[in-house]
């Protein structure tokens, strides 16, 4: 296997599919060292660990099966020094479950415990995933392709030690980590500058993709704020970008460029939206006008390999505009198997509908077919053509998708008819 410099910049080259190694594909569990004391491990999101002269620090800690890896990787690199701190750029849990071993070991040889540093907003976050655990196990399924009688959302969380509101720097030996706040992929990331080293750990606000401000069934995402900060990364004169997914980049150039590139991206989908928005359009008009910059998409660090763009148009819809999508029908709308079972009727039932949807799946527009199988599947939820047809279109349409999240949404709508069902995830 090529080492973590040669891969990165065969992808920074386009000589690799970015899609091949992020965010989940290849993985690097056994850890690398990418500059002098700093330790690269990629899992499904990266965790990293800084030798300061003067105890170990992390930044991120990986997801739960990345929990005795990490620590195996850490111990063969750096087998008797004490971690001393970690950063959670924020709470999504493929960033935070790597500590327990950690602390065991602390505890085993008479160390003093580490301190877990993040984003005031943080603590609140890890409530709300207590809150809503059955909604999160369900759109996760969704999300990942997860199997439904197996995947359960984490209950219990390590809260952070010490919290801060703009800005903290933390200083540990010889190295200085000036932690940052900028809402982007959530209310809490924390991104990390360590001035000594010229290194940028900037979470998942970079991710080798298009970013993830969209995300259809998660919380509020903030695109312009995401591109600011972004921004201000780019004048900082990092020589080593640390990313939260994918792998790191290397040289100061293309850490610029990199950072730049993603803030335009978001800079130009926002100011696209609320062009739109201001002119009193809906968001229909605005989803199907609004284009993300072709030659941005073409990097590939921007591939929409995740994420979608349209997905991102929605968010900053959501942010300045509210829930409401412009169309009076849908401000008190009748319940949509009402209105199923109305179309239905008004197309002379089940079957003209059903042969007008198999008709556009022939002719190559699944977008619309699917709008018609959702109501046929509504209005006769027992028919086993429908759901026939509608397993046929989704998986057809799941597989012409670029972004995973898009392709794994839709193909479990096909896996749910397979099923009998709308969906497996939610039981109906």
């Amino acid at each position: 296997m090529a080492g973590i410099r040669e891969l990165a910049e065969q992808i920074w080259e386009g000589a690799t599919d970015t899609a091949a190694v992020h965010p989940v594909h290849q993985r690097f569990p056994e850890g690398e060292e990418i500059a002098d004391g700093v330790l690269f491990y990629k899992g499904i999101a990266s965790a990293n660990t800084v030798d300061t002269g003067d105890g170990l620090v992390m930044l991120d800690t990986g997801a739960v099966n990345d929990t005795r890896l990490l620590h195996e990787a850490v111990r063969r690199w750096r087998p008797d020094i004490p971690l001393r701190a970690a950063v959670f750029s924020h709470h999504h849990v493929d960033h935070i479950f790597g500590l327990g071993p950690f602390e065991q070991e602390a505890a085993a040889r008479g160390w003093t415990a580490p301190l877990v540093y993040a984003h005031a907003d943080t603590p609140a976050d890890f409530d709300r995933y207590k809150q809503t655990l059955g909604w999160n196990t369900a759109i996760n399924i969704r999300q990942f392709a997860l199997p439904p009688e197996r995947f359960r959302w984490q209950s219990a969380y390590r809260y952070p030690d010490v919290t801060y509101q703009t800005a903290l720097t933390l200083r540990y030996g010889a190295v200085s980590f000036e932690l940052r706040h900028a809402r982007g992929e959530t209310d809490d990331a924390t991104w990390t500058w360590i001035p000594e080293r010229r290194i940028l750990a900037p979470g998942d606000l970079f991710i080798w993709a298009a970013p993830n401000a969209g995300n259809p069934q998660k919380v509020q995402r903030y695109a312009g704020e995401w591109a600011a900060a972004l921004r201000e990364m780019a004048a900082l004169g990092a020589e080593l970008l640390i990313p939260g997914h994918g792998l790191p980049i290397f040289g100061a150039a293309r850490v610029r460029e990199a950072c730049i590139d993603t803030a335009a991206l978001l800079e130009s989908l926002e100011a696209q939206v609320l062009a739109l928005m201001n002119t009193g359009a809906s968001l229909d008009r605005i989803l199907h006008e609004v284009a993300a910059p072709a030659a941005l998409l073409d990097k590939p660090y921007l591939r929409p390999v995740y994420d979608d763009p349209q997905f991102i148009v929605r968010n900053i819809w959501r942010l300045y505009g509210g829930w409401h999508d412009g169309e009076p029908d849908n401000l008190l709308p009748a319940p949509r198997a009402e209105q199923a079972r109305a179309w239905v009727a008004l197309a002379g039932g089940l079957e003209p509908v059903l042969s007008r949807a198999a008709a556009l799946q022939a002719e190559g527009n699944l977008r619309l077919a699917c709008h018609l199988l959702e109501y046929a599947v509504i209005a006769e939820p027992g028919s086993k053509e429908a759901h026939a047809l509608r397993r046929e279109v989704y998986a057809a349409r799941a597989a012409l998708q670029t972004s995973s999240m898009a392709r794994n949404i839709l193909a479990h709508a096909a896996l749910s008819s397979e099923h009998g069902q709308r969906d497996l995830a939610g039981g109906w």
